[in-house]
């Protein structure tokens, strides 16, 4: 688990405007997409093994089953079996959003202290109304989801491969000093 979380994920619900379904962004979530960028950077070269994410990724193989198979249940994600078997993608990366991983994996994204109930006072609150801040948040959840359902996998692996290429470049750059004569 990512630091200051053990024991207590984050949690932020909205509902999404394409699919109707509310999300929360967990580190399941964050777990999720990390994978499916390393699974789509190596979609070339045949299905991918979750025990190769697991490594570069340092996360629990067993976590990756369970994430796979909900990825595999909203066909995100195929998956061969075999010598030679993994999993690759169900469809092409420009087709999956960030959202569409984050809610095959269960997480519905809420910033809001009601799970967008509405008592945020509490169910067992006398008033059971509203907060003062509740429309702040409810509309920052609608903004999120927005910006996840903008975000291809495609575009996260365009990034990591241009962040890549910068990476090698600055490798490769040989500095000289010229040494003032004596």
């Amino acid at each position: 688990m990512e630091a200051g979380l053990v024991g207590e994920e984050q949690d932020f619900n909205t509902v999404s405007k394409s699919t109707g379904v509310v999300m929360r962004l967990t580190t399941k979530g964050r777990f999720a997409v990390t994978a499916m960028i390393d699974l789509a950077l190596r979609q070339g070269n045949g299905p991918v093994t979750l025990s190769g994410i697991s490594q570069r990724q340092a996360i629990s193989l067993s976590y990756l089953e369970q994430l796979f198979g909900k990825l595999r249940r909203h066909e995100i994600v195929d998956s061969v079996r075999g010598p030679g078997g993994g999993y690759s993608l169900a469809r092409t990366a420009d087709k999956v959003t960030v959202a569409d991983i984050i809610i095959a994996v269960d997480e519905p994204i809420d910033a809001t202290q009601c799970g967008g109930k509405e008592n945020c006072h509490g169910a067992d609150s006398t008033t059971g109304q509203r907060c003062m801040t509740h429309e702040l948040w409810a509309t920052l959840n609608a903004k999120m989801v927005d910006f996840l359902d903008s975000v291809t996998l495609q575009d996260l692996v365009d990034q990591q491969r241009e962040k890549q290429l910068k990476e090698q470049n600055e490798q490769n750059v040989v500095v000289l000093h010229r040494h003032a004569a004596v």
